[in-house]
C-alpha cells in the first residue's frame, strides 16, 4: 500500500503546485512552457524508445505460441497462434492491437480452501479485457473529439465523434459517454489492483502512479464541463496560439483549466518513460511480429563465431548408398550407375546364374 500512498501524494503535489503557480500570476509558465517542454519530450522520448528498440538484435525466432504449428499436411495448424507468413503475422497483429486478443484469451489462477483442502481454480477474466478494451477506445474517442480546440474550422469527422459520444443529450451540456466510461475503467483497473492480494503485493509507484494521474485529469475535465464554467472561447484562443506557435495567455481562463492542462503535460512528459510505452512497444514486440517459421528455415545466431557444421545434406550424400540399402526415406533419390558399373553388375549376375 506503500506504492498508492505516494502515488497518491504525487498526484495531490502537481495539482498543488499548479494551483500555487497559477495563483501566484505564473500563467505563462503552466500555460506555455509546461506544455511545449512536455510535448517535446513525449515526441523525442518515443522516437529514441523506439530507435532503441529496432537496434536491439534478435537473432532467433521467438513468437509467442499457442497453437499447432504448421508441420505435416493432414495436421490442422493455429495460423494467428502460430503465423508462418506474413499475412498471418499481419492479421494477428491488427487482432491484438485493436482488440487485445491476447488478453481476452488470458487466463487467471484462484486459490480456494475448501473442505476437501485447498484448491486451483482457472478461469477466463473476460471481465479484465471489457474493460481494458473500453478504457483504451474511450481514451482515444476523448483525445479525438479534444482536437476541435486545435483546429479551426474544425474538420466534419471530430464533429461527428462529439455528436455521437453525446448522443444521450442528458444535461446541458450533453453527458460525454466517453468521459464517463473513462472514468470508470480507470477505477476498475485501479479497485482490481486493490483487491486481490497478489496484484496488490507487486503493484509499485508506477503502477498506481498512471492510473491516478489519468483519474484526475478526467476528474478535473469533468469539474470544468459539468460545474465550473470556463470560458471556451478564452481556451480556444490559448490552444490555437499554442498550435500556431504564437502563443498568448488570454483573460477568463480559470485555475482549475492551467491544473487541468498541467496534469495532460505531465502524463505527456511522463508517457515515454513508464510502461505506458506499450502502446508503441506491441509494434516492436518480437513475440508478436515474428514469423514462426523455424520448422522450415534454418535461423543462425550472427553473434556465434563460425564453426564447421554437418548439414543434413552433406549426411545423407555421405550415407545416401546406405540408407537406399536400410530402406530409409531419402531427400535425393540415387543417381543411376554409370554405364561401366551397370556393365560390371550385368556380368557378375551372370556368373553367379
Amino acid at each position: 500500500m506503500g506504492g498508492l500512498i505516494f502515488a497518491k501524494f504525487l498526484v495531490i503535489a502537481l495539482i498543488a503546485i499548479a494551483w500555487l503557480g497559477v495563483s501566484s500570476g505564473a500563467e505563462y509558465l503552466f500555460g506555455v512552457v509546461v506544455p511545449y517542454a512536455a510535448f517535446l519530450t513525449f515526441v523525442l522520448g518515443i522516437v529514441l524508445k523506439v530507435v532503441d528498440w529496432g537496434k536491439s538484435p534478435v537473432p532467433f525466432r521467438i513468437p509467442t505460441t499457442g497453437g499447432q504449428a504448421k508441420s505435416l499436411d493432414w495436421v490442422k495448424p493455429q495460423p494467428l497462434d502460430n503465423p508462418t507468413t506474413s499475412g498471418q503475422t499481419v492479421l494477428r497483429m491488427l487482432l491484438e492491437v485493436f482488440t487485445f486478443r491476447s488478453l481476452f484469451r488470458n487466463t487467471q489462477m484462484e486459490y480456494h480452501q475448501t473442505p476437501d483442502g485447498p484448491k486451483v481454480r482457472y478461469g477466463a477474466e473476460y471481465l479484465l479485457w471489457i474493460n481494458a478494451l473500453l478504457f483504451h477506445y474511450a481514451f482515444l474517442v476523448v483525445v479525438l473529439w479534444h482536437l476541435r480546440f486545435f483546429m479551426d474550422p474544425v474538420p466534419a469527422l471530430v464533429e461527428y465523434i462529439e455528436l455521437v459520444d453525446g448522443f444521450m443529450e442528458v444535461g446541458l451540456p450533453g453527458l460525454m459517454i466517453s468521459g464517463v466510461i473513462l472514468f470508470a475503467t480507470v477505477g476498475f483497473l485501479l479497485q482490481r489492483r486493490l483487491y486481490y492480494s497478489h496484484l496488490r503485493y507487486i503493484s509499485l509507484v508506477q503502477d498506481y502512479f498512471p492510473l491516478l494521474l489519468i483519474m484526475a485529469i478526467a476528474i478535473t475535465g469533468i469539474l470544468m464541463r459539468y460545474w465550473f464554467k470556463v470560458d471556451m472561447i478564452a481556451v480556444k484562443e490559448l490552444t490555437m496560439g499554442l498550435i500556431s506557435f504564437r502563443p498568448a495567455i488570454p483573460e477568463g481562463v480559470g485555475a482549475l483549466f492551467y491544473i487541468h492542462l498541467f496534469l495532460v503535460s505531465v502524463l505527456l512528459a511522463y508517457f515515454p518513460f513508464s510502461k505506458l510505452m506499450h502502446a508503441p512497444g506491441v509494434l516492436m514486440s518480437p513475440t508478436r511480429n515474428m514469423i514462426n517459421n523455424s520448422r522450415a528455415v534454418r535461423h543462425v545466431n550472427p553473434w556465434n563465431y563460425p564453426v564447421r557444421v554437418h548439414t543434413y545434406e552433406e549426411y545423407e550424400d555421405e550415407f545416401r548408398e546406405v540408407m537406399a540399402e536400410a530402406g530409409l526415406p531419402l531427400d535425393k533419390p540415387l543417381p543411376p550407375p554409370a554405364p561401366e558399373e551397370a556393365a560390371a553388375e550385368g556380368e557378375s549376375d551372370s556368373k553367379e546364374a
